[in-house]
């Protein structure tokens, strides 16, 4: 099945490749990066019998250019400089720097590289990843798919107005979507964003598709994603100062906006022993991504509490794997004691009756060095030098990893 072009606009994508973009570009702009394909299901779903028509897609995507609507749009917001805009009204994709091919190793498995300037190429992972999931999508019964999504999104819907009939506690409950990289289709994420912003207003308070937020007047979400505290693994620091150095120049960077830090790149405790109260009083919160998110969570607010800061001034954002039943609940823990919100992907984009593909394109090279994301949760620990990782493990005091 040759389907039309699956990306047709370059503001398709998440508001943190954006953000995590400009100060590569202000500080680091000749560094270098390799991001590696990842499908987490098992048997890949023989991905590789979709190589050329993703091959196809990409061929697209590399032609296409930031239109003067879509620049004006960042313009207006005010964490974008000038100059960034500037880079991008110049940026095409080159395709000579990703390579797509079968595996060698595993029959039926897909190998995608994306391998250069990393200003360049780390905007590659959330288009190549939304590519995949729709052509395997196409595989499917869309109507049928559709109708089944739609009787789902209904129920959440009612979910969510139920919910709302509880009393209130101290903060609100809000939620966004996270959901492009894992998509069904293009055209389903922007019903259900349309949907949801038509019918539950006063919970759905924006999403990461920046094209989306643009286009339906919402808040375009996102700050920072692991590769960005990963990079800084290989910046030229100590080891052990990587996250400090990723948060200082955060902070230099944004002044005071796009205020919540990611704390899973080694994990929770690693995290807070270099969120001093320095930087528990420049950023606004915190997000989760691994773990239990109950004991994160209250690990963070007694971070906040030894610091003599009111937990009811931070957030906490939540946004690994959740559903509305596990949000209502997390909400119900902490919203009496600080802000919270909820970033939902897959289970808003993609939940049609059929297995979403759980599939990530991440870092794992930067300046010729390998780089690492451990987590709070051992299934989602990414690194391709076994060596490197028992390094950073023993650099923060982490146990070896279990033996397979």
């Amino acid at each position: 099945m040759n389907l039309p072009p699956i990306i047709t606009s370059l503001l398709d994508t998440d508001l943190y490749k954006f953000t995590m973009l400009q100060v590569f570009l202000h500080r680091f702009p000749g560094a270098t990066g390799e991001y590696h394909f990842k499908c987490r299901n098992r048997g890949q779903q023989a991905l590789s019998a979709l190589q050329s028509e993703i091959e196809a897609q990409i061929a697209h995507l590399c032609t296409l250019r930031f239109l003067p609507e879509e620049l004006a749009y960042l313009r207006t917001l005010r964490f974008i400089k000038e100059d960034f805009v500037d880079y991008l009204e110049l940026f095409q994709f080159r395709p000579r720097f990703i390579r797509v091919a079968p595996s060698p190793d595993a029959a039926g498995e897909l190998v995608i590289v994306a391998r250069g300037p990393l200003v360049h190429v780390m905007l590659f992972e959330i288009f190549v990843l939304a590519i995949v999931s729709e052509l395997n999508f196409s595989r499917h019964d869309r109507e049928r798919c559709l109708g089944e999504g739609r009787r789902r999104l209904r129920d959440k819907i009612t979910q969510l107005k139920d919910f709302g009939k509880e009393p209130a506690l101290s903060h609100p409950y809000v939620f966004f979507d996270f959901g492009t990289r894992r998509r069904a289709s293009r055209e389903w994420h922007e019903e259900v964003v349309s949907t949801l912003a038509d019918a539950v207003p006063e919970f759905f308070k924006g999403t990461s598709n920046v094209d989306m937020a643009r286009r339906h007047a919402l808040v375009p979400i996102g700050t920072m994603a692991h590769e960005y505290l990963q990079a800084h693994q290989a910046f030229g620091c100590r080891l052990r100062d990587f996250q400090r150095l990723a948060l200082e120049n955060w902070v230099m960077e944004y002044r005071g906006d796009l205020g919540i830090a990611l704390t899973d790149v080694v994990n929770m405790d690693a995290f807070l022993a270099d969120f001093d109260l320095y930087f528990a009083k420049l950023f606004d919160g915190l997000r989760h991504d691994s773990g239990d998110p109950v004991v994160w969570g209250e690990k963070a607010l007694a971070h906040y509490e030894s610091l003599r800061i009111d937990p009811r001034t931070r957030m906490l954002t939540f946004s690994d794997a959740l559903d509305f039943p596990r949000s209502f609940a997390l909400y119900r823990r902490f919203a009496g004691r600080t802000r919270t919100g909820f970033g939902i992907g897959t289970h808003l984009t993609n939940d049609l009756g059929v297995e979403a593909l759980n599939i990530v394109m991440k870092l794992v090279i930067c300046n010729g060095n390998p780089v690492a994301k451990i987590s709070d949760a051992p299934g989602k620990t990414l690194c391709d030098d076994a060596t490197f990782l028992a390094y950073l493990r023993q650099v923060f005091g982490l146990p070896s990893a279990p033996q397979a």
